[in-house]
């Protein structure tokens, strides 16, 4: 199992929709609780985030690889999270 970087800042709308669709998608998957999950918030880690290619956020990284940047629907969440279970 990988684990799921999740680039947010806390005053972005998109991304505390993603984070609720984190929430939603693990109790509606219980499978999907198994995931880690680390979010990692862009202006308070600045050094993370200038290590990785993308330009919007959420953004998703499943291991080292970008799967998901910018707005987010419930589905494509779940999508991000079983991704990382392969």
């Amino acid at each position: 199992m990988k684990t799921v970087k999740f680039f947010y800042q806390r005053n972005c709308p998109f991304c505390r929709k993603a984070m609720r669709c984190i929430d939603e998608a693990r109790a509606a998957h219980p499978e999907l609780a198994a995931v880690t999950v680390e979010p990692i918030e862009e202006t308070d880690e600045p050094e993370v985030a200038d290590r990785f290619d993308y330009y919007y956020v959420p953004t998703f990284f499943v291991g080292d690889v970008k799967v998901h940047e910018g707005g987010i629907l419930p589905d494509e969440v779940e999508r991000v999270l079983r991704m990382a279970l392969e």
